[in-house]
């Protein structure tokens, strides 16, 4: 394989690359794998380098809408960078994701940023496309989901409601516990076996700040 000179247009070499043999499907869409993707940048431009973007020196960032992550990579001194929601195996965002959801994503984040550079692009074309009307997306929920809002933690308005009642905490302040746990080095499995629930979801709303003092107890003692 030929690499390009400076002189040469290093987007037109990369996206000229057939990758159809690297493709890996998931989830009904296309995935080009990352280590693929890293070698055939390096071959194109050795001095290529890329960078996770931190936010408060955490790898990610939590939102109501979910948990995102971005990486930049650099070719010729050209930086583009790529945002990435972090998802689950049907592409639907995860509020509380866990170590590995997050490097699964960074890996995907990756692969895209290097193809805003030219490598694989034309692979997801077409993933912006809207779905036919009936047809459900990868990332739709199995059940729509409650129509509720989703008041702040400073908020007087009421939490989410299941079917059963009993109020639970709602997204946002799922993804601030998951946040704290990460910061004082406390897993969630201890936080949710502490009290019995499988899931953030299920911790009870009058619960919330015990959560939230018993975290911030951890981080003054460390």
């Amino acid at each position: 394989m030929s690499h390009p000179t400076d002189s040469d247009n290093y987007f037109a070499h990369l996206n000229a690359i057939n990758v159809n043999e690297r493709v890996e499907k998931k989830g009904g869409f296309s995935y080009l794998s990352w280590p693929y993707a890293v070698a055939q940048l390096r071959l194109a431009d050795p001095t290529a380098t890329w960078e996770v973007r931190r936010f408060d020196g955490l790898p990610y960032l939590a939102t109501e809408a979910g948990v995102f992550v971005e990486v930049a990579v650099t070719v010729k001194g050209v930086t583009l960078s790529q945002i990435h929601p972090v998802l689950d195996g049907r592409n639907r965002p995860l509020l509380a994701p866990s170590a590995f959801d997050i490097n699964t994503s960074l890996q995907r984040c990756l692969v895209k940023a290097i193809a805003l550079h030219g490598l694989g692009l034309y692979i997801y074309a077409g993933e912006d496309l809207p779905q036919p009307v009936g047809a459900d997306a990868a990332n739709d929920p199995i059940h729509p989901p409650p129509q509720t809002e989703r008041p702040s933690l400073a908020s007087n308005r009421p939490p989410v409601r299941r079917d059963n009642g009993r109020e639970r905490i709602n997204k946002t302040q799922q993804a601030q516990i998951h946040k704290l746990a990460i910061e004082v080095g406390v897993s969630l499995d201890r936080v949710l076996s502490y009290f019995g629930v499988a899931e953030l979801g299920d911790i009870a709303a009058n619960d919330f700040l015990r959560v939230i003092r018993s975290l911030e107890k951890r981080r003054q003692a460390a």
